[in-house]
């Protein structure tokens, strides 16, 4: 894409996929970077033992001009997975009796699941497109549970279970 750049490894965190893969405007790429800095700080990597993100291109709406890009995988786990995860953890918590051990197992669970936590740091720090009329451009396998724009389609929950799409 002309006049597009690739989003670029930070401090704290390593683009590990092709740079293709996140061809997006310079406005999104800062973005980006800033809300993935962030996140990979917060998890608690760093310069030596840096978290891996992986990309792919989409190729509808706001991708075919560079304003969109979504994300596969952190940390070596497809996006996916982790949301598996989650609803595992989720799922045994549903099951366990004592509310002190509930709690238990849904903190070691929010600190664990980089997926989960990418997402959120999404919502939390980013500054995402949302068109009139439209959501928040912030989709993920977590949208329904966790917002910023839980009313989303069964569509467009499916289109997005396996990674994490920003539009700006």
């Amino acid at each position: 894409m002309r006049g597009h750049v690739p989003v670029e490894s930070g401090r704290s965190f390593r683009v590990a996929s092709p740079p293709a893969n996140a061809l997006v405007t310079r406005e999104l790429a800062s973005e980006l970077e800033h809300v993935l800095e962030k996140f990979s700080l917060e998890a608690g990597f760093d310069e030596r033992h840096p978290v891996s993100v992986y990309f792919n291109p989409g190729i509808f709406g706001h991708h075919r001009v560079g304003r969109a890009a979504d994300i596969y995988g952190v940390g070596g786990i497809g996006i996916g997975e982790w949301k598996a995860r989650w609803d595992r953890a989720r799922q045994g918590i549903r099951e366990t009796q004592e509310r002190r051990e509930r709690e238990a197992i849904a903190t070691a669970e929010r600190k664990r699941n980089l997926g989960w936590r990418l997402y959120k740091s999404h919502q939390i720090h980013g500054r995402w497109a949302q068109p009139y009329g439209f959501p928040i451009q912030l989709f993920g396998p977590w949208t329904r549970e966790e917002g910023p724009w839980k009313y989303i389609s069964d569509r467009m929950l499916r289109a997005h279970r396996d990674h994490i799409h920003v539009a700006k």
